[in-house]
């Protein structure tokens, strides 16, 4: 039984009890005004012993009237209550059923809005998978741009080094062998002049015409007054042009 039809059934049963009710109540009134109206008719003809016992009868059937309508309303309230009591049972057992329905997923106002957060659910984790996979992607296009980046810095910082540390070591070499050929250079001119020293040791100081002995020359020649350490400066300066000449041809072939 739903709610609709338990009202049903109350309004009804309520209505027929008022209905009884109400004919009670005008038959009485009816039988009232009979008792009335044959009152007055008779009163010429009865006497007054005659009417008080009238209207003792008539007293007596409208309490009886009175106690029947007064027995239908205690009963029309009782089938009320217990109509009341079965309806909160029925609305008690329904809210139960639905519950087991919602427990079970088996109600309709349950499982659709269920299945449309399961569908909002699905295309949320898509969503997400596909933004994950982009990110993942721009992710993995960072990481190799700054890894080429990085790579190149160093090949450049690489090429950069090894240019500076080439000049340094051909820088080094250079004044290592400018070094050894004035070492050389001054090497070769201090043993002439050792050799020419001991030349003049042997010669005998005390012989003049040694010393003024003649020197042949053929041809013309130039006479150079010039100290023997300026002619070994010059000769160096010389040799060091030769030498550096010699490797600028050797570095062009």
């Amino acid at each position: 039984m739903n709610d609709g039809f338990a009202c049903v059934v109350i309004d009804r049963t309520f209505s027929n009890y008022k209905a009884r009710g109400n004919i009670n109540m005008e038959q009485v009134k009816m039988e009232q005004d009979t008792g009335e109206s044959d009152k007055s008719s008779d009163e010429d003809t009865e006497s007054s012993g005659s009417e008080e016992d009238s209207s003792e009868i008539d007293e007596e059937e409208s309490e009886r009237r009175r106690a029947e309508c007064l027995e239908d309303m205690a009963t029309l309230e009782h089938q009320f209550s217990a109509l009341k009591e079965r309806l909160y049972e029925e609305r008690v057992k329904q809210v139960d059923e639905k519950l087991e329905e919602i427990r079970a997923g088996k109600a309709q106002d349950y499982w659709r809005p269920l299945a449309q957060l399961e569908e909002n659910m699905t295309i949320r984790i898509q969503v997400a998978g596909i933004l994950k996979e982009l990110r993942l992607q721009s992710i993995q296009c960072k990481f190799e741009s700054e890894e080429v980046a990085a790579r190149q810095n160093m090949e450049s910082d690489k090429i950069i080094l090894y240019d500076t540390v080439k000049q340094e070591l051909e820088d080094r070499i250079r004044r290592l062998e400018e070094d050894r050929h004035n070492i050389d250079i001054s090497s070769d001119l201090w043993n002439e002049s050792q050799s020419l020293r001991r030349g003049k040791k042997k010669q005998d100081p005390l012989n003049p015409e040694r010393r003024r002995k003649p020197v042949t020359v053929t041809g013309p020649y130039i006479v150079y007054m010039l100290r023997d350490v300026d002619i070994i400066e010059d000769w160096t300066h010389i040799k060091k042009a030769l030498k550096q000449q010699s490797q600028k041809r050797k570095s062009e072939f």
